[in-house]
């Protein structure tokens, strides 16, 4: 991170947050980061040892408060369970990070149906369920932050990107609707939708050097959660400075 532990602000001691997809990339990024400014944090993934190997190694490297749970945001009874637990645990929620997600790469006549179906239900829908879940529970605490993590393949179409693009080009949609909807009860929405990154999400993205880190968009969160109450920062993109040339 930016900031090592003899400078962190831990800005957001006392408050609690929830990073989706957090065991691994770009959602293990902000979970550390969250946990570095004070903050309780669960993640969630779909395995439960996953998920405790993940919660286990960002407690060893932050000393910080963190839980992991499995679970598939993709099913609302899951999702409900989740946010339940969370719930009875913290008592409300003030951050979701909706960061999970899947890529599939083909054609629209070789995409099958089920793999549509797991792009579509993981990215878009999950999304949906935790957000509709969060309401009330940041309500509880006197409002709260709503963070997703998009892409630029939300504004930018490309070929195999059939499904990916349909389910981020959703979740830009979905995210303004919901900023709109609860900008009054004191509940921001943000999407921050980086291009290339640095993982090993899909074999199209690959490893490399040039592109942007997980920790670059971990900061661009605590950056949005820093910003003053009097102003909403709706949607950030985020491109590597110096692509690779073609």
């Amino acid at each position: 991170m930016t900031r090592n532990a003899a400078q962190r602000s831990r800005f957001l001691a006392g408050r609690t947050a929830l990073v989706t997809g957090g065991t691994r990339g770009i959602g293990r990024a902000i979970a550390e980061a969250l946990l570095l400014e004070g903050a309780s944090v669960a993640i969630c993934g779909r395995t439960v040892s996953g998920s405790a190997a993940a919660a286990g190694e960002l407690t060893r490297l932050t000393g910080g408060d963190v839980a992991g749970f499995a679970a598939d945001i993709s099913k609302p009874e899951e999702t409900s369970a989740l946010f339940g637990t969370l719930d009875r645990q913290w008592d409300g929620l003030d951050i979701l990070v909706n960061n999970a997600g899947l890529g599939v790469f083909r054609p629209a006549g070789e995409i099958t149906v089920e793999e549509w179906q797991s792009v579509i239900g993981l990215n878009l829908s999950g999304p949906f369920y935790c957000s509709r879940e969060a309401l009330p529970l940041m309500e509880k605490r006197g409002g709260g932050h709503i963070i997703q993590i998009g892409s630029l393949a939300g504004k930018n179409a490309f070929a195999t990107g059939t499904a990916y693009n349909a389910s981020k080009f959703g979740l830009s949609g979905f995210s303004e609707a919901l900023m709109l909807d609860v900008r009054y009860r004191n509940i921001r929405v943000s999407e921050i939708m980086p291009g290339s990154v640095d993982t090993d999400f899909s074999p199209r993205s690959g490893r490399a050097e040039w592109k942007i880190a997980p920790e670059d968009v971990a900061q661009v969160v605590i950056d949005l959660l820093c910003m003053p109450s009097r102003t909403l920062v709706s949607r950030v993109e985020m491109r590597p400075s110096k692509p690779k040339k073609a």
